[in-house]
């Protein structure tokens, strides 16, 4: 469509009004989605909009763009441009953004974290807070991400707040989001926060996405999922444009061409279809004296072609330079790819948009405005696309690189994001000459994109090039096997919170397989260091995908190799990583393992005294497991002693990184005691700080899960405790971190049995949880969970009166617990109960007796071993217990 000329779209057009209108009567949200093929019109039609908006005088429309040229992927690019355009919208915001882009110089230029954290209040703490944390995950490959997720999603949430205080102060508001597919991660985040909002907070959201361009890969697959996910939500009502009608382009033939005959309106409709883009080409490219026998080309290649032939060899060659740096291009990179004077370049595209209609002048990108260039953008994207396929593929190659290098000689300083992302994209198209600089390019700007803007989906995508790249290089060149270890050790770190085990989901790598790779190539390069992180990362790959069994032997061999080398850092984020997820099978030996480590940390300055957040993280994780693992093993007082004091150290961290994992812990062991309302006390606080925190998290699901048993005991509080179960498995489902996974299932089936009474459904779907968790720990062999569903299964089939099932999975649950001993988070109590129940409800009296017996014993141990006598008292009272040691019946 031409510039400043719009045709047709009525019937769409008219929607959007009506839209607008119920904003402005009832506060009425809305949010539509344009979508339709390259060049069909969309962008005129939001332009359009836009215009009439404000001469129908609703001022505060606001529109952004998904660059697809210069600086594609700049982490919250159409965010912060949209937060830029609120700044300049009041003296006191342009006051406030000239101070800030004063103090912080250059950098702001970037539309990156710098500039965002000074136009969100809070949100420079905010980035702060994750920042340190995840600088020393990518520096160590040691902390697991599913601590540092919430951090991104809390920012994300400040900056959604901040957009709607905003939209909300001044009237209705209208935010026109262009060329999603070309969307970052990080906007993507926010925009699904938004526009989950817009109806409730008053405001409109326009946006547009092209279609049919080929099949989507990478950040565009991800676009066109969460589309279709608004879509199947209601959350956005979706229009597809089609070509223009023949009256429209009829109209569009009449504004260009009053003398043209009509035969030329029809011949266009029948040629191009009705797309816009087509239509106006062709139009160009008709000559009056053709008269009513017009030939009109039948591809845009042609058109294209017949175009460019009026120009000199000189100008095609300066416009092809121009269009390998990208659809937007600096006259100053092509100049010094030519090899020409700068001036002289000037002058010819000067002349070229002048004299056609190939190119507009445009604003310099934020990272170049410092450069001394002009900027040009080819007049459409099908225009640019043609003149970039005229070249061969060593063309486009050499002039990639030389792009590349002319971008990186031009950066005065430290290059911008902006830059940084530009070089490294034509060092990826500048083939094998420039493979160790392109791995390098997006190691680094994956670094950077998880530090500075917590953008990890981003990193990801960085990660994915630089992988590929060192993978390609020789095995002779110098620095290739540590590229790549450092590479795939940050790329598992960062997608470690989405392992689903042995199947593969989309868009996450073959963790095992990347592992493994890294840890081949950390051998081939000796580096002892490089080979302990990479057996330990690998020792969590193969928990994922192959259980704990071959888990725990690479945990081993890792301990093993970190006590050959030496180094107390790299033995104790061994040591405690082994014993937490040993104690999952082994329990003594988990608390042996986490007992040194304590000690290690204790003795060695090295260690405790280091400042080292890997560290005071790994001391964190070992001190919380090993409070847990007391329990587990019946000394509740060091438990509970050691929990608190971990639980009072975190509340006064700034991170608070682990809280929640510590308060769940601390729950456990405060239930076990019979303290349920201090427990509930404590999950409340943890389900508030990640509340605060923001987004979904496993350990929001787990906490949620635990209280939701702990409501189960209220008959008044039945339909609040299935919510609140419900709501915890479906974050599960959404977070999906493997070690709680089977877990929170369980809990849910418990919560299940004691809220069904008589509804038969609920007992049925608390079958079907116990049958899956049983399923899935068969391979990850998370023994616990599978005696805890056995178990489960058993009291449903009591509920169901089918004692001869009823028995069968007791004797299961006792089989398995008889062989393995004592487990984490199960309480061998409650499993002898249960099946002393079901044997006696079996007829099998002796039994019965016998494991209630054992129940009995086992209760009177762990309270034998609690010094203080009213935590004792307390433990004595606890509902199961009371059962147990009472008259070894009725129900708990």
């Amino acid at each position: 469509m031409a510039p400043g000329l719009f045709v047709d779209r009525t019937e769409t057009m008219a929607e959007l009004h009506a839209l607008a209108t119920g904003q402005r009567r009832d506060r009425a949200g809305w949010a539509m989605l344009v979508g339709g093929p390259p060049g069909i019109g969309k962008s005129a039609l939001l332009a359009e909009y836009q215009q009439q908006l404000t001469a129908s005088g609703l001022n505060r429309v606001y529109s952004v763009r998904c660059h697809p040229g210069i600086g594609p992927g700049l982490t919250y690019g159409p965010v912060t441009e949209l937060l830029t355009l609120f700044a300049r919208e009041s003296a006191g915001g342009r006051r406030r953004l000239k101070r800030a882009l004063k103090q912080a110089g250059q950098q702001v230029l970037d539309y990156g974290p710098a500039l965002l954290s000074m136009l969100v209040p809070g949100l420079g703490e905010a980035f702060a807070v994750g920042r340190d944390l995840t600088r020393a995950s990518v520096s160590s490959g040691s902390i697991p991400f599913d601590s540092l997720v919430p951090f991104q999603q809390g920012a994300a949430m400040r900056i959604v707040d901040e957009l709607v205080r905003l939209m909300g102060e001044d009237g209705p508001a209208v935010v026109i989001v262009d060329d999603m597919e070309h969307i970052d991660h990080s906007s993507l985040l926010v925009l699904d926060y938004l526009l989950r909002r817009a109806r409730s907070a008053g405001f409109g959201l326009l946006l547009s996405h092209t279609t049919g361009s080929g099949p989507a890969s990478g950040s565009g697959a991800a676009v066109e999922e969460l589309l279709y996910r608004w879509q199947l939500d209601g959350l956005v009502d979706r229009r597809v444009l089609p070509g223009l009608p023949a009256e429209a382009v009829r109209e569009l033939v009449v504004s260009v061409h009053p003398t043209a005959p009509p035969e030329l309106s029809t011949r266009l409709s029948q040629v191009t279809a009705g797309h816009s883009v087509f239509v106006k080409l062709c139009l160009d490219a008709w000559k009056e004296e053709q008269g009513a026998e017009v030939t009109i080309p039948s591809t845009l290649t042609r058109v294209v072609e017949a175009r460019l032939a009026h120009l000199t060899e000189a100008d095609q060659e300066l416009l092809t330079v121009g269009a390998t740096e990208g659809s937007v291009f600096l006259s100053r990179t092509a100049a010094s790819v030519l090899e020409q004077s700068h001036d002289r370049v000037m002058e010819q595209l000067r002349k070229i948009r002048e004299n056609t209609e190939l190119l507009v002048q445009h604003p310099l990108p934020a990272w170049a405005r410092a450069d001394v260039s002009d900027c040009y953008a080819f007049t459409y994207q099908a225009l640019w696309s043609v003149v970039y396929q005229r070249q061969t593929p060593e063309q486009r190659r050499s002039r990639h690189e030389r792009i590349a290098a002319a971008l990186a000689a031009q950066a005065q300083g430290e290059p911008l994001l902006g830059r940084r992302l530009e070089i490294a994209r034509h060092l990826k198209r500048g083939g094998s000459q420039c493979l160790a600089a392109c791995s390098d390019a997006y190691y680094g700007l994956a670094r950077d994109a998880a530090v500075d803007g917590l953008s990890f989906s981003e990193a990801e995508q960085h990660c994915e090039e630089a992988i590929r790249t060192a993978r390609e290089l020789p095995p002779t060149v110098p620095g290739r096997d540590r590229r790549l270890v450092l590479a795939v050790e940050l790329l598992l770190s960062l997608s470690e919170v989405r392992w689903r085990g042995q199947h593969r989901d989309a868009g996450v790598p073959d963790i095992d397989g990347l592992a493994a790779e890294a840890e081949e190539a950390a051998a081939r390069c000796g580096d002892r260091d490089l080979m302990i992180r990479t057996t330990l990362m690998r020792g969590k790959t193969q928990l994922a995908t192959r259980g704990l069994v071959p888990g725990l032997e690479k945990l081993r061999r890792a301990v093993e190799l970190a006590e050959e080398h030496g180094d107390p850092v790299a033995l104790f984020v061994a040591r405690v990583e082994y014993g937490r997820q040993v104690s999952k099978r082994r329990l003594e030996e988990g608390l042996a393992q986490l007992e040194e480590a304590e000690r290690m940390y204790a003795a060695d300055p090295r260690l405790g005294g280091s400042g080292d957040p890997v560290l005071q993280h790994a001391r964190n994780l070992a001190e919380m497991q090993l409070g847990i693992s007391l329990f587990d093993s019946g000394r509740l007082t060091e438990a509970v002693t050691r929990l608190r004091r971990c639980v009072d150290r975190l509340r006064g961290e700034t991170l608070k990184a682990e809280l929640p994992i510590a308060l769940n812990y601390l729950a456990q062991v405060l239930t076990g005691l019979g303290q349920e309302q201090p427990a509930a006390d404590v999950l409340r606080e943890a389900l508030d700080f990640e509340v605060r925190r923001g987004g979904d998290s496993g350990w929001h699901a787990y906490n949620t899960a635990l209280l939701a048993q702990l409501y189960s005991h209220d008959p008044q509080r039945a339909e609040e405790t299935l919510a609140l179960a419900a709501d915890a498995w479906a974050e599960t489902e959404r977070t999906w971190l493997a070690n709680l996974v089977p877990i929170v299932r369980n809990l849910y089936a418990d919560v299940l049995l004691r809220v069904a009474r008589q509804r038969a459904e609920l007992l049925e779907q608390a079958d079907r949880l116990a049958v899956d968790t049983i399923r899935e720990t068969a391979h990850s062999g998370m023994i616990r969970s599978t005696i805890a569903a056995h178990s489960l299964r058993s009291r449903t089939f009591l509920r169901k009166g089918d004692t001869v099932a009823a028995v069968a999975e007791a004797e299961e649950a006792l089989r398995i617990l008889d062989e393995v001993g004592p487990m984490p988070a199960l309480r061998t109590e409650e499993v002898l109960y249960h099946a002393g129940v079901a044997m006696r409800r079996g007829g099998r009296a002796a039994q019965a007796d016998g494991l209630l017996d054992r129940a009995r014993e086992e209760v009177a141990r762990k309270r034998a071993l609690i010094t203080d006598p009213a935590m004792r008292e307390s433990f004595g009272a606890e509902r199961l217990n009371r059962v147990i040691l009472g008259e070894g019946g009725g129900a708990a």
